[in-house]
């Protein structure tokens, strides 16, 4: 029941943009932080952007600095990436998860399936 589902993800010319959702369902997204992740073919699990449940710390890959946004909508259960100036470097699965930080470290409550995101002309 505990789900993320991510949606957003297509093909977009180098330069263009997308904007990616992460929508929850079965939990209350907003109790914890959020993060992105790609994965390109051959290539490790990368992180991209976190948030914090109540959106008001956010960090970033230094690749994506600049161009990649992360933000979050509490009352629709939903994180976003607007991800800007895209490059064809920037083509992978991209996946969100929710985490809770405690005295245990990191728990991951759930990951999304993914959604590819393709940046070619």
């Amino acid at each position: 029941q505990v789900q993320l589902v991510e949606s957003g993800g297509g093909l977009v010319q180098p330069g263009g943009s997308l904007r990616l959702s992460c929508a929850a369902s079965g939990f209350t997204f907003s109790m914890y932080t959020s993060n992105w992740y790609r994965q390109a073919p051959g290539k490790d699990r990368e992180f991209v952007a976190t948030i914090t449940d109540n959106g008001e710390g956010t960090n970033y890959a230094d690749s994506v600095k600049g161009r990649f946004t992360i933000s979050r909508d509490n009352a629709k259960n939903t994180v976003f990436l607007q991800m800007n100036s895209l490059r064809p470097e920037n083509t992978a699965v991209y996946s969100c998860n929710a985490e809770i930080r405690g005295e245990d470290g990191i728990q991951i409550i759930a990951w999304g399936q993914g959604t590819q995101v393709t940046v070619s002309s």
